[in-house]
């Protein structure tokens, strides 16, 4: 008798098994990617026909709504094309002249603004080195904002009392032409917005063309030009390497600092301009813009 032959697993077909049922986390998961769930897209529209309907049922907030629409276009476009104007238009006035000249009102101040505008080519390239070697010595390079410098910043103020800015060239030349005096949350946004617009639309030459003509350089005096012929008496196109660094030195705080009256710390601090000045490796540096 033949022993019984072993069954040749291989060639037998294998019952068939129960197919499991999908759940809906799974079902979702298998879904082919960048596609929302059914279940989610169905939520969103949901979410958005029932905002509608509760627009219709109450007109005023249907208003409201389209309001806020229409005035965000407006002035998204609106900042847009006066970004392009003043990219070929001298800036004669900004809110912080405008400023300035209201605060004289019911006091002895002045209330006459000294301030003349002229042209990149016109002003000395000692002016324009100085307050690159000043305020922003990677202004060359930069896209509208140091992050090196930032970072530096929030690790000092963590332990100083006054807290140090951070504040590119760009950054102030949005601020003081597009913006309002102060510290919020709203007015660092809307810098950010057109610090990026004019370093985009703009160019660095034009920049640094504006924020030589618009800077507060003293008391109700505005610009290189008229800080030049106010305190030296004589055009910004003739200013020395000294006298460039003492106009850059007092740019932090113009109200207080002195360029006819220069105190000791301002003398120290315009010998430290100079000498980075020659460091930075003179005109050259700012040859390129």
């Amino acid at each position: 008798m033949n022993p019984q032959r072993p069954v040749n697993t291989f060639r037998t077909a294998p019952a068939p098994t129960p197919r499991p049922k999908t759940s809906n986390a799974s079902a979702q998961r298998t879904q082919p990617a960048g596609r929302k769930p059914v279940s989610e897209k169905k939520a969103s529209s949901g979410r958005w026909q029932q905002a509608r309907r509760i627009m219709r049922e109450h007109p005023l907030l249907e208003r409201v709504y389209w309001f806020a629409i229409k005035a965000f276009l407006w002035l998204f476009f609106g900042s847009f094309g006066y970004v392009i104007v003043l990219k070929y238009v001298p800036v004669w006035v900004t809110p912080l002249i405008v400023s300035r000249w209201m605060d004289t009102f019911g006091t002895d101040e002045s209330s006459q603004v000294y301030k003349k505008w002229r042209s990149y080519d016109t002003i000395s390239k000692e002016a324009a080195l100085a307050v690159v070697s000043s305020e922003d010595q990677a202004f060359p390079t930069h896209w509208g904002f140091d992050f090196d410098e930032i970072q530096d910043a929030i690790k000092e103020n963590q332990t100083r009392k006054r807290p140090r800015g951070a504040s590119t060239i760009s950054q102030q030349v949005a601020k003081n032409v597009f913006l309002w005096n102060g510290r919020s949350y709203i007015r660092k946004g809307l810098e950010v917005y057109f610090t990026a617009l004019i370093e985009l639309i703009w160019g660095k030459k034009r920049i640094l063309e504006v924020y030589l003509n618009v800077a507060e350089t003293g008391p109700m005096t505005f610009g290189v030009e008229a800080a030049s012929q106010r305190y030296y008496g004589h055009s910004s196109a003739t200013l020395s390497r000294d006298e460039a660094a003492r106009i850059a030195a007092v740019l932090p705080n113009p109200r207080l600092f002195s360029i006819k009256k220069p105190s000791a710390y301002i003398q120290r601090r315009t010998r430290q301009i100079a000498r980075q000045m020659r460091y930075l490796g003179g005109q050259k540096y700012i040859r390129n813009l």
